[in-house]
């Protein structure tokens, strides 16, 4: 099932999005940049009061019913920000402790004050199981005199326990706002804090990791100004493109297809994409293409069009496609 931006029996969704209107058009589009708190409220973010609840089992026999306790778990829950009624969204350990939207958006708006950062976007994921807001940070690269790269910081947090509060660094090519996720040697773009006592504490340690974001830009900038330089052959991309997602001989046909068509798709991305003007022929160009498939293109669940872009979208703000990016970058670098 596609992961879904939360949408509202009242007709509204809980998103928002600062000056232009992103996936598919989904959400309330602001004029000029957001605030924390204009995001949180424009997003229906705020006053969610996450909290856990002691969990109880229901065990039905020929002599009635026996309520039983679930001991070490709860489920989570939220006060829904349309109805007021309270909203499970998942059963954690008892371990888990909640971070609030609150607390999300008063660590990015500690970032913004010293980065001159501003907010970008906001909403919420899965019925309200996954947050995220993220920033636009003022400085931009431009890679090989034409080609802009923007700079966004990016918070995703969950409310079911499916995974870990995290901040991460995102290059976005501007004229495809095509996320690139690099593993950079040397350079942290990311930074994960788990769901336990001391979050509040790890959350705080992060705006101190974050100051590695200009370390971050440096490295991505002089590694993708080597890929400009570099030429890639299309034989040298077939290569790449067999090496992540190998087929071997004794492999369905099916799978064999699959393979034919999404070289088909990467080769004309590379050879012909109006967003490889300037950059056509390099290695830069081979990695744009890669991601361009990976986050625009592969295949993704839904029924709809329009659910399939919410599923793309979802898959490129949650980090599911990382290990994709990574391995594509490692494998174009030079």
């Amino acid at each position: 099932m596609a992961h879904e931006i939360e949408q509202f029996t009242d007709g509204t969704a809980a998103f928002a999005s600062a000056n232009e209107s992103a996936w598919h058009k989904l959400g309330t589009v602001t004029e000029g940049a957001m605030t924390a708190e204009e995001a949180m409220s424009l997003a229906s973010l705020s006053g969610w009061n996450v909290r856990l609840l002691p969990l109880t089992a229901t065990e039905i026999t020929a002599d009635g019913t026996t309520p039983v306790e679930v001991p070490e778990h709860f489920a989570s829950a939220r006060t829904h920000p349309k109805t007021g009624r309270t909203q499970t969204l998942g059963v954690v350990g008892s371990d888990y402790f909640p971070v609030q939207n609150e607390e999300h958006a008063e660590f990015l708006n500690l970032l913004s004050d010293e980065s001159g950062a501003h907010f970008e976007t906001a909403g919420s994921l899965r019925d309200g199981r996954q947050v995220f807001l993220t920033m636009k940070l003022p400085q931009s690269l431009t890679i090989g005199g034409n080609d802009a790269v923007d700079l966004y910081i990016a918070a995703i947090n969950s409310h079911d326990g499916s995974s870990a509060f995290r901040i991460v660094t995102t290059p976005v090519r501007v004229v495809c706002a095509n996320t690139a996720r690099a593993a950079i040697a040397g350079a942290r773009s990311s930074f994960v804090v788990r769901h336990t006592a001391g979050a509040k504490a790890r959350i705080a340690q992060a705006r101190s990791a974050l100051g590695l974001t200009a370390r971050y830009t440096e490295e991505f900038e002089k590694a993708a100004q080597r890929m400009i330089q570099a030429e890639m052959t299309l034989s040298e991309l077939k290569s790449v493109v067999d090496e992540m997602w190998p087929v071997q001989d004794n492999d369905s046909p099916r799978k064999k297809t699959n393979q034919r068509q999404r070289w088909g798709t990467i080769s004309n991305l590379f050879e012909y994409a109006d967003t490889q003007a300037g950059i056509r022929g390099t290695r830069w160009a081979g990695y744009n293409a890669l991601t361009e498939y990976a986050n625009h293109v592969a295949p993704a669940q839904g029924k709809t069009d329009a659910e399939k872009a919410v599923a793309r979208a979802e898959r490129v703000i949650s980090g599911a496609a990382n290990g994709l990016m990574e391995k594509a970058f490692a494998l174009t670098t030079v």
